[in-house]
């Protein structure tokens, strides 16, 4: 039987907050912290207690520079954390995966989407994930990345990096539709840092309405990035972790949301979901 934990006071309507769980051991801002499968699980009945809908869990880094983790390395990590918290907690979870069969695994145990960095263009991955879809339910969200995480902040450029991202997404949607994925279960994330300078990052965050308007909802993945602490210039705000990141990431999903966001995904979800309570009210008064 699930137990029952201690949910947030607050209760959004308008968004849903994506916990992020990475059981990697190099993840950019928590890598190690959470691969053992009692502390992870922890951790994400916490992210659950102050008001995540989604447990995004990742068994792979995809920061900068990446090493690449191989497949049964990735199910070993990511599996068994997903069985437990299915078990203790009614939760939505979230594959933060490229890999067909950990998509086809994960969706047999439970998970209730699928979320890829690489927008399903690895072998097999568009066909597992149809088949999660459409025989679990399975929502899918496409990201954009220029390049791949080894290579994706070596100069990346654009001509127009709004369009480009938007061109990509619908793209990828439309291999989707073409493959039997309900349109109604796909979301799109433009990909913030993913190949992608400070200035593409704000840029996209301006725009952001250009992807929301193509009719699917959007994801948005701004936390802890490193583009605040160029934009903050403060030495404090340098590690991933500090203050000045925390606050800086609650405010852009606040401008994320209020752009055409409807997904926020962020490693504080507490301060993510009060800033945005305040957004949700004054969208209702």
């Amino acid at each position: 039987m699930k137990e029952v934990h201690t949910k947030s006071a607050i209760a959004l309507s308008r968004y849903r907050v994506m916990g992020i769980l990475n059981v990697t051991d190099d993840s950019f801002s928590d890598g190690g912290k959470f691969i053992d499968p009692d502390n992870a699980l922890r951790h994400a009945l916490q992210m659950i207690a102050d008001g995540a809908q989604i447990i995004d869990i990742g068994g792979e880094s995809t920061r900068p520079g990446a090493t690449i983790v191989g497949l049964q390395q990735e199910m070993d990590r990511v599996l068994p954390v997903l069985e437990r918290l299915l078990s203790e907690a009614d939760v939505r979870v979230s594959l933060d995966t490229s890999k067909a069969q950990l998509m086809t695994e994960g969706a047999k145990l439970g998970a209730s989407m699928i979320n890829d960095v690489r927008a399903l263009t690895e072998p097999g991955a568009l066909s597992a994930a149809a088949m999660a879809a459409n025989d679990h339910g399975c929502e899918i969200c496409l990201m954009h990345m220029q390049g791949d995480p080894q290579t994706m902040q070596n100069e990346p450029r654009y001509d127009n990096v709004v369009q480009e991202v938007k061109d990509f997404l619908q793209q990828r949607v439309d291999a989707c539709l073409a493959a039997g994925v309900p349109g109604g279960q796909l979301l799109t994330d433009p990909g913030f840092g993913f190949g992608k300078t400070t200035q593409h990052n704000l840029m996209l965050l301006r725009d952001l309405r250009v992807i929301a308007d193509m009719g699917y909802p959007v994801l948005a993945g701004l936390s802890r990035k490193r583009m605040f602490s160029e934009i903050l210039q403060n030495p404090n705000s340098n590690e991933p972790w500090s203050g000045s990141r925390i606050q800086a990431s609650a405010s852009a999903a606040v401008l994320a949301a209020s752009n055409g966001a409807s997904v926020l995904r962020v490693h504080d979800v507490a301060e993510t979901v009060q800033s945005l309570a305040v957004l949700e009210h004054m969208l209702s008064a």
